[in-house]
């Protein structure tokens, strides 16, 4: 029987398959006890276990390359160190030697008692981490009952779950999953995100699956609007046939654009860069027409070890993107980790109560000495390769921006005494997505060579709303009305000063936003280069001075209706 279920699209695409339906993650375990003879071979088969699933996600990890490496890497990263966790591994040996329980039935109690602890927590993030605990927890009773952990899949088909990890999804492509519905999720969190890079259908939200998807159903999943068809009729058929030549022509038409110029209707060019972590990503964007990198994230040189990158290895990763960009200009942000980062090498803090507001960003690496001065020698020395920029994260006043100015000039004076070919001029500009340094930008702005606005995380703080939290709904929106003039605030004070801003969130991205960005003053976007040649179609189609004169209503709308209203009355 055809049924309709509605959720939220959070990745584009349609596909069409059969369901794999796995059920919300529990230990269904009966109690099992064992003989004092038993404890040693149970102890064996644990930390073989163990040592499986440690295997298993290493072999994951080697398998990543592109972008993949930090957006995935993170979140192995992150398993990998629960795997270790002390708490989690001496507890399951000492229920097994004390209690006389079997392994299998350990690892549930264990992970009740974690998830107690959890639960108890008041920080939203670090409660959410009982998600990474348990996928971690699964592989290793799969690997005791001696299968596959639950994230196999076959061509065609199309995982139905309560919610999916990030370091899951490269996994589940790879293994043919044409798209993915979950009953939990949000649109706006890191496996959505991730979902959009890759170009794997998500709908999230799906709140009835459960009672209406068997193993085997067909589905046509539709991650434009969110809607999943059980068992579709010849109609549904014939309307997804269409909707994939109309992807296939829309794909063609998207092709004829990386040689255009990304200028509005009358006449404004408009600068697309792209953001990055790898020479991947440079390539890719340099082959549609990006005018060049306008975020180099730097995290990815330090997540993937256990020991800190030296120079000579920071020099030749950001002298190659340098290099790979032929001459367009590369802003390479400094190192931007914290607490809630999977960082082996040490340098963050492990027990931060609230890691978000915490000893992250430009903090960190002004309380790292050592580590800020060989990230900037490093960054300089590959400046001599072309045009660089430096972008410092997680700023919130003058007096850092001062700092860091102070030390590049004494680090590249340094290094031109050693000899070193150092760029006459290196730019220096400030991420803005702290609301104090966006409020009080009027302090700094002079202390800046260029502006690149962080919405991702300016949204986050600005509306005290986790965007990974799904309690909070809707909350989470860049369409609240304080977010839009707190943007128009920093645009108008960066285009009064004559400072370059940029916006490189999560936003600049979505084509549908576009004609608000514009509306606000903003003629610089940094976005993945995923969709870098629909932000160009809309970009041909505008009218940027039409826009910038409807700017006034839109900054008078008092809610998200209204702006999405605006929105509406600007495309039609």
């Amino acid at each position: 029987m055809r049924t309709l279920l509605p959720g939220h699209g959070a990745s584009r695409g349609s596909a069409l398959g059969r369901a794999r339906v796995r059920l919300p993650h529990a230990l269904d375990v009966a109690e099992q006890r064992i003989a004092a003879s038993e404890v040693a071979a149970e102890l064996e088969r644990l930390h073989q276990a163990v040592a499986a699933t440690r295997e298993e996600m290493h072999r994951l990890r080697q398998r990543l390359h592109g972008a993949l490496v930090m957006e995935v890497g993170e979140f192995l990263d992150l398993h990998a160190l629960l795997l270790d966790d002390p708490e989690l591994l001496h507890g399951l040996d000492e229920l097994i030697r004390t209690g006389r329980y079997s392994a299998d039935y350990a690892l549930r109690l264990q992970r009740d008692r974690l998830a107690a602890v959890f639960d108890g927590m008041d920080d939203p993030y670090l409660k959410s981490r009982m998600d990474d605990l348990d996928h971690v927890i699964g592989r290793i009773h799969a690997h005791l009952q001696k299968r596959e952990a639950d994230t196999a899949g076959v061509a065609g088909e199309i995982l139905i779950c309560d919610n999916v990890a990030p370091s899951e999804l490269a996994q589940l492509q790879s293994q043919g999953v044409v798209a993915i519905v979950t009953a939990a999720g949000s649109a706006l969190s890191h496996s959505a995100i991730l979902a959009r890079s890759l170009h794997l259908p998500l709908v999230v939200g799906t709140t009835h699956a459960w009672q209406h998807i068997n193993d085997g159903d067909v589905l046509i999943v539709d991650g434009n609007t969110g809607e999943v068809v059980v068992n579709p009729d010849a109609a549904d058929l014939r309307e997804y046939r269409m909707r994939l030549r109309d992807a296939a022509k829309e794909e063609r038409e998207l092709g004829r654009l990386r040689s255009k110029p990304s200028r509005t209707r009358d006449g404004v060019d408009i600068a697309l860069y792209a953001n990055a972590e790898s020479l991947d990503d440079a390539a890719r964007a340099h082959a549609l027409g990006a005018s060049g990198i306008g975020l180099y994230r730097t995290e990815f040189l330090f997540l993937q070890r256990n020991e800190l990158p030296d120079e000579e290895e920071q020099f030749r990763a950001y002298r190659d993107m340098v290099l790979g960009m032929s001459g367009r200009p590369v802003t390479i942000r400094t190192l931007d980790l914290g607490a809630d980062k999977a960082d082996r090498t040490g340098l963050t803090l492990s027990d931060e109560d609230n890691p978000a507001l915490g000893l992250r960003g430009i903090r960190l690496s002004l309380a790292s000495d050592g580590v800020f001065d060989t990230q900037l020698r490093a960054i300089a020395r590959a400046s001599a390769y072309g045009q660089v920029r430096i972008l410092v994260p997680m700023v919130s006043s003058r007096e850092e921006i001062l700092l860091v100015r102070r030390r590049l000039k004494r680090v590249t004076a340094k290094l031109r005494k050693q000899g070193y070919e150092i760029a006459e001029r290196l730019p220096l500009g400030a991420m803005i997505e702290v609301p104090a340094a966006a409020i009080a930008l009027h302090s700094f702005v002079d202390a800046v060579d260029f502006l690149s606005i962080g919405t991702t995380d300016l949204v986050q703080y600005l509306l005290a709303a986790d965007r990974n939290n799904e309690a909070l709904g809707e909350l989470y929106s860049p369409l609240h009305p304080g977010v839009i003039r707190l943007l128009r605030h920093i645009i108008g004070i960066s285009t009064e000063h004559g400072i370059p801003v940029s916006v490189c969130g999560e936003i600049a991205g979505d084509p549908a936003l576009a004609p608000l960005l514009l509306a606000l003053g903003l003629t610089e976007f940094s976005l993945h280069p995923a969709t870098l040649l629909e932000l160009r179609r809309v970009i041909r189609n505008s009218d940027l001075s039409a826009l910038r004169a409807r700017a006034g209503k839109l900054l008078q709308a008092r809610d998200r209706a209204g702006i999405e209203r605006w929105l509406k009355a600007t495309t039609s």
